[in-house]
């Protein structure tokens, strides 16, 4: 299916570990959310290392089939640790091979992001 020349052509998957815990998505879910609210009509997915569904190339699957020419991946991880470096790798150029037609982004870890250090301190100071 190919979305009409007004839809979006980028989406979005945020990808985390994962949990046996059906709780402990929520927080990602409402990223997404958020997410969706700021870019009306842009596909959001979350995705997971293993534990929780959907898997990555599920997701990416789900937003290759809507069309689009560009899915960035955001690593819901604090820490680049061997499922940054090492797992999250792999998996990208697994969808690269499988969707050669999409732009696949991979940004970085939000751990590695400063806003988010800054905000995680101020929270820390503000309780």
């Amino acid at each position: 299916m190919t979305l009409p020349a007004s839809s979006p052509t980028r989406g979005v998957i945020l990808f985390a570990h994962g949990s046996r815990d059906p709780l402990w998505r929520l927080p990602m879910d409402a990223v997404a959310r958020r997410v969706a609210k700021a870019e009306p009509g842009t596909p959001v997915r979350c995705a997971f290392l293993e534990l929780t569904a959907p898997d990555l190339p599920s997701a990416g699957a789900e937003l290759v089939a809507l069309g689009l020419e560009e899915i960035r991946v955001l690593p819901m991880f604090l820490g680049v640790g061997r499922h940054a470096r090492e797992d999250l790798p792999l998996l990208m150029e697994s969808l690269r091979n499988a969707h050669p037609q999409v732009r696949w982004v991979l940004q970085p870890t939000v751990g590695e992001d400063p806003g988010l250090l800054d905000l995680l301190a101020n929270l820390a100071m503000a309780r």
